[in-house]
């Protein structure tokens, strides 16, 4: 092994941390690594060697925080992956007690709540630059590219930026598809990298943070097409994975629609059954999509759809009350169609999953644009959906019409008013209503598409029945309205009386 000193730091040798360690080292990097558990420091400097039998070996293990900072070149760039909250904290204080100076970087990657990235800069100022990268792709993504939401001070971006274009998930520009390579030791040569400065601390994870809120929405709208299939058509595991693997082909092609299609064809081995057929339907939640709902009510953003999807898990988790529910509520029992009749229904519903998947997608990225409002950022949404287009979990070819959309007006208020996306909507509303109408008289549950509806209707409605709402606020709390046929923010107030005519007052 060389006595040379290491480009990178990584702290955190788990899943993530491991794939991005040797991600790293793929693309020329030479790495010193530390992790509490020593056996995952042996356990990846074994694979590198195995990965990597002829060459130099490209990480060094360290078994002490001190060890770490004396293996690194100065000034120190340092990637954490360690699990959100306490521990980062935990390994920001050791390094501080090792010796880490204030030009020094600590990039956050883990799933970190975005307040928190905040607070951790102000926290660490002067003793070293904290700065935040949420990271998408799961283990295959960490591994071979993932999608990389970077944020903090713009300085530190510039000594970053080299780091995490290199080993970030590659889109061919030409075509807008993902590059792909998946072979140890090749990384992929040319194309976009899936990385971008996305502003102030805390909003590259704040981005992230709508990003697995909108996979939550698409995840469960895949669940409910399903459902539909399964429980309305009749149809088996097996016969759904194929019309998936078909959707595939075309505007629904995404990575989540192609392992939905290799999860429903994966047979037990013990049992010879599909297995899907034999996990339990309790979903499980790590929070991010609870916290994009929750931030969605913070500033008044309207994401029904990835809140609906929210619930669902949450419903999902109730499985004994469910139990003895379904001994007592009735419902209606779906009809068996004909071939021809079920051919229709397929194909209504493929448009209705397009066009609940758009709304998603728009209530995603107008959460965005509030929150940016809010808190000062200036978010490049042409960007934010390039990035996404290869390495993430959402990965889709649906992301490079959500990207021409922006770049055809950076100032866009909300996808549903891009011309292409417009379009979309119009010729295919029918089948999307129709697929909702068919499910509720079977009495088969689609929260998520339905909401997508519901948050197409009210966005295109120039009137809503808020104005009763108004009057019912008024009447009971005196919150005052406004009056359409007059001056825009003046408020009034009127003193309701049910025994005479009300009278109105202006409210100064």
């Amino acid at each position: 092994m060389s006595d040379s000193l290491c480009n990178i730091g990584f702290i955190g040798l788990g899943v993530m941390g491991k794939n991005l360690t040797l991600n790293l080292a793929d693309h020329g990097f030479k790495i010193a690594c530390f992790d509490l558990d020593s056996s995952k420091i042996d356990d990846l400097i074994a694979t590198d060697k195995y990965e990597n039998p002829q060459g130099e070996s490209r990480i060094v293990g360290c078994y002490s925080y001190t060890e770490l900072l004396q293996k690194l070149t100065a000034p120190h760039l340092i990637i954490l992956s360690v699990p959100a909250g306490e521990p980062v904290d935990h390994v920001c204080h050791h390094l501080i007690d090792a010796g880490i100076e204030a030009d020094d970087i600590v990039i956050d990657t883990g799933n970190s709540l975005w307040t928190d990235s905040v607070e951790r800069e102000k926290k660490y100022k002067g003793k070293f630059i904290f700065f935040s990268t949420a990271v998408s792709g799961g283990e295959v993504g960490a591994r071979f590219g993932p999608s990389l939401m970077p944020s903090g001070d713009p300085y530190a971006w510039t000594r970053i930026e080299p780091v995490f274009t290199a080993i970030a998930a590659k889109v061919d520009p030409e075509t807008g598809k993902p590059m792909e390579s998946h072979v140890p030791g090749q990384p992929i040569q040319g194309g976009e990298p899936c990385a971008t400065y996305i502003g102030p601390i805390g909003a590259g994870h704040y981005v992230k943070m709508v990003h697995n809120g909108i996979e939550y929405a698409d995840m469960q709208l895949i669940c409910e097409a399903y459902d539909l299939m399964k429980t309305g058509l009749g149809m088996t595991s097996l016969e759904i994975a194929e019309i998936f693997r078909e959707w595939n082909k075309g505007i629904l092609n995404s990575y989540l629609m192609e392992i939905s299609a290799e999860v429903l064809s994966k047979i037990d081995d013990e049992t010879g059954q599909p297995l899907v057929e034999l996990i339990m339907d309790k979903a499980g939640q790590k929070g991010t999509g609870l916290w994009t709902a929750v931030s969605a009510l913070q500033v008044g953003a309207p994401t029904q759809t990835i809140t609906q999807a929210v619930f669902a898990r949450s419903l999902s988790s109730l499985k004994a009350e469910r139990t003895q529910a379904a001994s007592v509520l009735t419902g209606p029992e779906p009809a068996r169609l004909s071939n021809d009749a079920k051919s229709a229904a397929i194909e209504a519903l493929r448009d209705a999953l397009y066009c609940s998947k758009i709304c998603s997608y728009a209530q995603g990225f107008q959460l965005m644009a509030m929150a940016a409002k809010e808190h000062g950022w200036k978010l490049e949404f042409a960007e934010i959906a390039k990035i996404w287009r290869a390495g993430c979990i959402i990965r889709a070819v649906f992301l490079q019409s959500i990207t021409n959309a922006y770049e055809r007006d950076d100032d866009l208020a909300n996808l549903l008013l891009d011309p292409f996306f417009a379009e979309q909507l119009i010729n295919l509303q029918g089948h999307w209503r129709k697929t909702i109408a068919d499910a509720t008289l079977m009495g088969i549950p689609c929260a998520a598409m339905s909401s997508a509806l519901n948050y197409f209707d009210s966005y295109r409605r120039e009137t809503l029945p808020a104005n009763l709402l108004q009057g019912q606020r008024d009447y009971f709390g005196a919150h005052t309205y406004e009056r359409v046929d007059c001056t825009p923010g003046k408020k009034y107030h009127t003193e309701w009386n049910m025994t005479g005519q009300p009278q109105i007052k202006i409210k100064r």
